[in-house]
């Protein structure tokens, strides 16, 4: 027979393998919660995405007759025709220029110059790979710093989106009725 003492410590083993079977199905349920709020999120962030793509295209939609006059008077884009299309490569082919008379080969070597430009071009003239006419070559010291030419044009297009408009100065008319309420008549 049992005695007191070993029936109490085989309740507290009893007791204490319950709790633990009960705290691994607890973690089991907490998991298990957590993974379907985890795959929630993921599809709360598809769907986020899904959306600001489908606004994104609305958005767009809605601006066809903006597009089709920004294409009309700014690009100038047409949807290409059937004649445009091209079934091989000899048709591509076909397509090139003939090399003029005086045309250098089509491969060149590039060569090591001195540092001035300009003794380079008159050392080596480049010429037209097409034509095999020379090819002049703008000097950067007669054009415009690009980045006076951009803050220039940046300024400009400021001034012009600028909702504060600068102040006209009139003279002040007489006005009949501000006349004749100061002289007292």
């Amino acid at each position: 027979m049992m005695n007191r003492s070993k029936a109490r410590s085989l309740g507290w083993v009893a007791v204490l393998a319950i709790c633990f079977a009960l705290l691994v199905v607890l973690s089991f349920k907490v998991h298990a919660v957590k993974s379907e709020v985890l795959l929630a999120e993921r599809q709360l962030i598809a769907l986020e995405r899904e959306t600001m793509l489908l606004e994104t295209e609305f958005e767009t939609r809605a601006n066809q007759r903006q597009l089709a006059e920004w294409n009309a008077v700014e690009f100038g884009y047409e949807a290409p025709r059937a004649g445009q299309f091209l079934d091989s490569e000899r048709q591509l082919a076909s397509l090139g220029e003939r090399l003029g008379p005086d045309a250098p080969s089509p491969i060149r070597l590039a060569r090591a110059g001195g540092d001035d430009l300009d003794e380079a071009v008159t050392d080596a003239p480049m010429r037209s790979p097409v034509s095999g006419a020379k090819v002049t070559l703008a000097s950067a010291s007669t054009e415009k710093d690009a980045g006076a030419v951009f803050a220039e044009a940046f300024g400009d297009f400021l001034i012009e989106a600028s909702p504060i408009r600068p102040a006209r100065a009139e003279t002040p008319r007489a006005n009949p009725s501000l006349a004749s309420a100061g002289t007292g008549e």
